[in-house]
């Protein structure tokens, strides 16, 4: 009876903790869109060039190390919103790149809604079904890679069809890593909400950029 209790009394605790986690994640990662929002317009006010944009790119993966190593401590919220605001700085010419595109606000919006719809839907799925997604790690990684790999390559072929085809793919593996991350999240194996925040930032981020490049090809041929 005594062991039974005892069980039941760290199940309880456990639960706590992952919504604890889960709501403190998802706090943060709401502060750190808006945040990336901020510094995107003013990236897009300051009409900051693409290499400025790729400094940005390469100091904030820098800083993902930081943020990694420093989660576990106070000061890991600030190197956070360090990493996520030049992350939406990078976009500023990105995004005045769409910007100056016939119905290129219109582009941005569509790439934010499909942004949201897929996050909120797949994120909400995790949430509610309760299942295991841990089974996708392994598949995921691989594919990561792969389009890494490719994207490199296409880099000095600079082949359309396969820049499309890659921003396609991303869409696909970011979205199967929210899946990955909020199941980890809630079967307890991501108890750190910086760096679960983190992940499903990145998720977000490109999952965004990847159909911006999609919606403004398409617009393109039109």
């Amino acid at each position: 009876m005594q062991t039974n209790m005892n069980f039941g009394a760290t199940s309880q605790s456990s639960a706590i903790e992952i919504n604890k986690v889960l709501r403190n994640t998802y706090m943060l990662l709401g502060m750190t869109l808006a945040f990336s929002a901020v510094t995107a317009g003013i990236s897009m006010a300051m009409n900051l060039s693409h290499i400025a944009a790729l400094v940005m790119t390469l100091v904030a993966f820098g800083l993902l190390f930081v943020v990694h190593k420093q989660a576990d401590k106070a000061n890991g919220l600030f190197w956070i919103f360090a990493f996520t605001g030049l992350m939406g700085a990078s976009l500023g010419p990105l995004l005045n790149m769409y910007a100056a595109l016939p119905n290129g606000g219109t582009l941005i919006m569509q790439a934010l809604g499909g942004t949201a719809l897929i996050f909120f839907g797949l994120s909400g799925y995790a949430l509610t079904s309760k299942k295991d997604f841990s089974f996708m790690g392994g598949f995921l990684m691989v594919g990561l890679i792969v389009v890494i790999i490719a994207a490199i390559a296409n880099i000095f072929f600079a082949i359309p069809a396969v820049s499309l085809a890659l921003s396609a793919a991303i869409v696909m593996i970011m979205s199967g890593l929210i899946l990955f991350d909020t199941s980890r999240i809630i079967h307890g194996g991501e108890r750190n909400y910086i760096r679960a925040t983190v992940s499903l930032y990145l998720n977000i981020y490109n999952i965004f950029v990847s159909l911006l490049h999609l919606l403004g090809a398409f617009n393109s041929d039109d």
